[in-house]
């Protein structure tokens, strides 16, 4: 966990996020031969593309909260 208990809607956001990668990697679905479409619950394409957006939404949530504890303008150059 990181700095989010600052902020409770990233800090929220945070364990949504977390929680739905962590029951992507639960199911299975990303094994190698997820047989017949008509046994599938889900769609293992689908489920790969919302891993890659979960991802992408904790890597902005992380930049989020490494942004949250600098000051307003220091990111800007000087000169």
């Amino acid at each position: 966990m990181s700095g989010s208990q600052d902020d409770p809607v990233l800090r929220g956001l945070e364990v949504e996020v977390d929680a739905d990668l962590e029951l992507i990697a639960a199911s299975g679905v990303d094994e190698a031969d997820p047989g017949p479409p008509a046994g599938w619950q889900f769609d293992p394409e689908e489920v790969q593309e919302e891993e890659v957006e979960l991802r992408s939404l904790r890597g902005a949530i992380e930049a989020l909260e490494t942004d949250h504890g600098r000051e307003p303008g220091s990111a800007l150059s000087s000169g």
